[in-house]
């Protein structure tokens, strides 16, 4: 038993209580204990409820008193009041506790690769507003160079999802970091080169960068508990996030400096630099860390573990996508890269063309979103961690937080449309960016609960359906502004497909584990 210094109360250990009643188990010497060969048809039963640390109801009733926790006295004000409680379960850890491990130290590293993923091809929006000048390149010529990253990300999403199941998040992610921060510090001298060379150095940073998200998933499913998967997510895409408004906000900065290549050379030295830090201080699973203590290994423990392949199989591609949960992903993928894509892509030259504010004003203001966006995505994977430990079911939870997901946007991005000024714009904008971080706590953590031994090829699947879409959005923006004029009716159609994948999700998506063999 251990002492709750918060609390002042004594609880169990679940070690401690496993290993004496199997040492009566195993010595038959409890009174009342019957002999071995009585026993042998009650094992698979003690076996089976042991794995949930839960004791048997039909053992003997002196190794029930074993396997039942210790009782422990309250201290309140100050002394033992002679009230006895029981405790079951593992002991959850503190906030504290929490904030120190190893699994969040992890969680952090994950949050600033994905920082890095996202300052890298933020930059090209802040960027191709002067390379359009000095090039003479029309807006939908701007959107085709924008998308270029798109093309890349649309081929890697898949084989890298394949490749994290087998190989494990680490070593994909480190790679990953590696090709997309080499992509990111050649493109200086590529945009000097030819137009070609650009569009093939960015199509390198968008294979680079397919692999991130599934990475990050599974990671995640490795280290964290099924109870804490929200919050890590949450931590994970906050640096996702955040490195959205980092380089919106310095690349104008760097690039009043240097040049408008700064940024590009400065963001991929900070991705080598960050490739090295992870190469030899994370492990692919807890176990293998070196300086994880035996606490917080016992409470990750098997819940998180996915036993490795022993060999690289074809996933069942026609049987995921015989199931209607599937597909809710999909669509839910779809669309959220959609808004995610535009909005990213587009802003700012949505503020520079619409209300007439320079370049770095216009960076302010497409930035703010994405910090209300960390903070959400944070708030939101706490609550739905919250939710599912005070019982509410994980497809009710899920459900839930995607509809705040989709219709959060919808209703905001109708407001934009009528906002008369770039502070009111800005709002809306900020509203509907940190809303839509709801649905990192909907299907990117359903990805884990639905196929959890296919996690990377559904993530790549549903990551490739995205990138199609989010293909789409940017250079149907750039088109249709050109056509149209104004960015106003396609923000209403976003709307409006916001709408409709809220009403796919809440009929198709569950939170329970599909069977795909069948």
């Amino acid at each position: 038993m251990i002492l709750g210094l918060s609390t002042g109360r004594l609880v169990s250990c679940p070690a401690f209580v496993t290993s004496a009643r199997d040492d009566t188990i195993r010595r038959g010497a409890a009174p009342g204990l019957p002999s071995p060969s009585a026993r042998s048809s009650d094992g698979e039963g003690l076996r089976s409820r042991r794995s949930w640390g839960v004791p048997s109801r039909r053992v003997a009733p002196a190794v029930r008193r074993l396997a039942a926790p210790p009782a422990r006295v309250s201290t309140k004000n100050g002394g033992a009041s002679g009230e006895f409680l029981e405790e079951s379960g593992p002991r959850n850890p503190s906030f504290l506790e929490f904030l120190t491990s190893e699994r969040v130290k992890v969680v952090a590293m994950l949050g600033l690769a994905l920082a890095l993923c996202n300052a890298d091809r933020v930059v090209m929006s802040v960027a191709i507003v002067p390379l359009s000048r000095a090039h003479g390149w029309t807006q939908s010529f701007s959107g085709i160079v924008q998308s270029s990253f798109l093309w890349g990300y649309l081929m890697s999403p898949i084989v890298g999802g394949a490749l994290v199941d087998h190989y494990g998040g680490k070593l994909v992610m480190a790679w990953g970091v590696a090709l997309w921060s080499l992509a990111t510090f050649l493109t200086p001298w590529a945009a000097e080169t030819s137009l070609w060379t650009l569009l093939a150095v960015r199509v390198l940073l968008g294979v680079a960068e397919g692999v991130a998200l599934p990475s990050m998933n599974n990671m995640v499913s490795r280290w964290f508990p099924r109870s804490e998967r929200s919050r890590a997510v949450g931590i994970a895409m906050a640096g996702f996030q955040l490195g959205s408004a980092a380089g919106l906000l310095i690349s104008p900065i760097i690039m009043s400096q240097t040049g408008v290549f700064g940024p590009f050379i400065i963001f991929g030295l900070f991705g080598f630099l960050w490739v090295l830090v992870w190469a030899s201080a994370t492990s692919s699973t807890p176990e293998r860390h070196p300086q994880i203590s035996k606490s917080e290994l016992d409470y990750i423990g098997q819940r998180s573990k996915i036993k490795k392949p022993e060999k690289i199989m074809i996933p069942p591609f026609k049987k995921l996508l015989s199931k209607l949960p599937t597909w809710a992903l999909i669509f839910a993928n779809s669309m959220h890269s959609w808004g995610y894509f535009v909005i990213l892509s587009w802003m700012p030259i949505y503020f520079n063309t619409v209300y007439r504010v320079d370049l770095r004003q216009a960076a302010w203001f497409s930035a703010l979103p994405w910090v209300m966006m960390a903070v959400l995505g944070y708030f939101a994977g706490a609550w739905s961690d919250m939710l599912i430990q005070n019982g509410f079911s994980v497809t009710f939870t899920r459900k839930i937080m995607q509809s705040i997901g989709f219709l959060g946007p919808g209703i905001a991005l109708l407001g934009l449309n009528v906002a008369k000024s770039p502070c009111v714009a800005s709002s809306w904008l900020t509203a509907a960016v940190g809303l839509s971080s709801f649905s990192h706590a909907g299907f990117l953590v359903n990805l884990q609960e639905v196929a959890p031994q296919f996690a990377g090829v559904l993530h790549g699947m549903t990551n490739t359906a995205g990138t199609l879409a989010a293909i789409v959005g940017t250079v149907g923006a750039g088109f249709f502004v050109e056509r149209m004029g104004s960015f106003r009716g396609f923000l209403i159609l976003t709307s409006l497909l916001y709408f409709v994948s809220t009403l796919f999700w809440d009929l198709f998506a569950t939170g329970e584990r599909i069977d795909f063999h069948c």
